[in-house]
């Protein structure tokens, strides 16, 4: 393995690592928001800077390489989508951290019943999912599974696009509903942001992979 090699599987690794630890922040935020466990918000919140600091090295780690080694093609193009991945593992980071936010501002636990009304539980747990299996594309450089997250994505719309018919449904049924009802709404709309970050990631994996397997297919021709 030259150094170069070495350098960009360290930085796959940080990377990895950020993902994870992102995945842990958002399966926290669900388990707070559902117990409405408070002292789990507040973790959730104070991670938040653990996530800032690995976006950081990563973006340093990643500098150095290009100032070093000044890398071409799909090196080139593994570090640009490292780098694109880096921001949005770090926005859904942010997106967690402002969920867990909203718990600890509130006053007493969620109505279940609209949980359910709305999917949020749902939307959540697609959304972790989606998160999870876009690290395992990465990982495995597989791209079938990075294509099924746009699709999977659309779900999270629809629940998005149907929030506000079911929170004023919800809300002309009964009245107390209603200070719950915008936190659930706004929760919502936060995910949805998930979904479309998580759907960047996918996009950024496809980029570097194909581009990785055309340069090996056209390697073997020559040979």
């Amino acid at each position: 393995m030259t150094q170069l090699e070495h350098e960009l599987q360290s930085v796959k690794v940080e990377l990895v690592g950020m993902w994870s630890l992102v995945e842990s922040q958002l399966k926290k935020t669900r388990t707070s928001m559902v117990l409405f466990d408070r002292d789990l918000a507040r973790e959730v919140s104070m991670k938040e800077k653990r996530v800032n600091a690995f976006e950081l090295k990563i973006d340093r780690d990643c500098e150095n390489i290009f100032a070093l080694y000044c890398p071409v093609a799909v090196d080139l193009r593994f570090l640009l989508a490292v780098l694109k991945i880096n921001t949005n593992l770090e926005r859904i980071g942010d997106i967690a951290d402002g969920i867990s936010k909203y718990i600890i501002e509130a006053l007493e636990n969620f109505d279940e019943d609209l949980f359910a009304k709305t999917e949020v539980i749902k939307m959540f747990d697609d959304a972790i999912s989606m998160l999870a299996d876009t690290r395992i594309a990465f990982e495995k450089d597989d791209t079938t599974l990075a294509r099924s997250i746009f699709q999977r994505d659309e779900v999270l719309d629809d629940i998005n696009y149907a929030a506000i018919d079911r929170i004023s449904n919800a809300i002309a049924e009964d009245l107390t509903v209603m200070h719950d009802a915008l936190y659930v709404l706004s929760i919502i709309r936060k995910l949805e942001r998930v979904g479309d970050q998580t759907k960047n990631i996918a996009e950024e994996i496809i980029f570097f992979v194909e581009a990785k397997v055309l340069k090996h297919h056209q390697e073997i021709q020559r040979k």
